[in-house]
């Protein structure tokens, strides 16, 4: 065979070794450490999730997938970082309702939650608890209406950011109720339950799961659910809607982005990973016995999903007439 022949069917033989090799060399994925980004503080919902997720997916994917908090912006840093990280599915992004309400919500955003993501899957939703300082004089929902209406713009709320869901489900109840109370942004929503138990706050529409060892303990009060249905863990409390205000409903979906460009092998075996996590028995309960509904759906579910949200959301941030730079 002559060199310039061997050189030939070389480069034929690459070619073709490239085409046909498993994208993004996902039969080998993961072969180090991968990052799980959060974009809120210890604490919060989102963290209480990811870290149970990602202490999962150690188990099924066999490499460490470590948490890592980036907090800020309503979540807008972390997304930004994440949809600028290499596309090799290291970098494992948490995303959630509020970078849905954010497409709307800000006006000058670094990237685009539709354009720059590709969906692996919808982990979970879960429901807010309205939960006040003890010292509060209300028992109810019909309490906390009738003393904001009494004491207009002195009882305050607090969020995990403006466009956060805890901050678009207490906004949702303001108008819903026709009352004013003074919004109090946290950098987290750690930080937000941490002002509320302290009495720095009022009150915070906040994560079920979060809200449920300090409600226990008795540094919080509950008042209702923001579901549809009350929750089987919690029979005894009444949803926002059979208090007053029917057809009321709030919550929060979490799900895990990669960037756009991470290959589809890639993407399968993260996939595969996640639902045999959140499936195996112990997490699953665990879950559930925290409040949360578990998913687990295909990519191209979770992403008609994230669209539809983007949609529905858009409409009520601008019928509320919400807006941020």
């Amino acid at each position: 065979m002559t060199k310039s022949r061997g050189c030939a069917l070389l480069a034929v033989f690459t070619t073709f070794s490239c085409m046909f090799a498993p994208a993004g060399d996902a039969q080998t994925y993961p072969a180090k450490p991968v990052r799980y980004l959060v974009a809120f503080s210890a604490g919060s919902g989102a963290d209480t999730l990811g870290r149970l997720v990602a202490a999962g997916l150690t188990e099924t994917l066999g490499q460490q997938v470590i948490v890592e908090n980036r907090t800020g912006a309503a979540g807008n840093i972390a997304a930004d970082i994440a949809a600028k990280s290499p596309a090799d599915g290291y970098l494992v992004f948490q995303g959630s309702q509020t970078h849905a309400v954010n497409a709307t919500l800000y006006r000058n955003l670094s990237y685009d939650v539709l354009r720059d993501f590709v969906a692996v899957t919808q982990l979970a939703s879960s429901p807010n608890v309205v939960a006040v300082h003890p010292s509060l004089p209300a028992k109810s929902i019909g309490d906390l209406v009738k003393l904001a209406r009494a004491k207009p713009g002195e009882i305050n709320y607090a969020s995990a950011g403006v466009g956060s869901a805890t901050f678009l489900a207490a906004e949702m109840f303001k108008a819903a109720a026709g009352i004013n109370m003074m919004h109090v942004p946290y950098r987290g929503g750690g930080e937000a339950i941490i002002a509320v138990m302290t009495g720095e706050a009022s009150l915070q529409f906040g994560p079920i799961a979060s809200w449920e060892p300090h409600l226990k303990a008795g540094r919080g009060r509950a008042l209702a659910i923001t579901s549809s249905r009350r929750l089987a863990t919690m029979p005894e409390l009444p949803t926002v809607a059979e208090s007053g205000y029917p057809g009321y409903a709030s919550g929060n979906w979490y799900g895990l982005l990669l960037p756009v460009k991470t290959p589809r092998g890639v993407v399968s075996t993260l996939h595969a990973a996640t639902v045999s996590a959140m499936n195996a028995p112990a997490l699953n309960k665990r879950l559930v016995d925290l409040g949360y509904q578990v998913i687990g759906d295909p990519p191209d579910a979770f992403a008609a999903h994230i669209r539809s949200e983007v949609e529905k959301l858009g409409k009520i941030i601008k019928a509320l007439g919400l807006t941020t730079n």
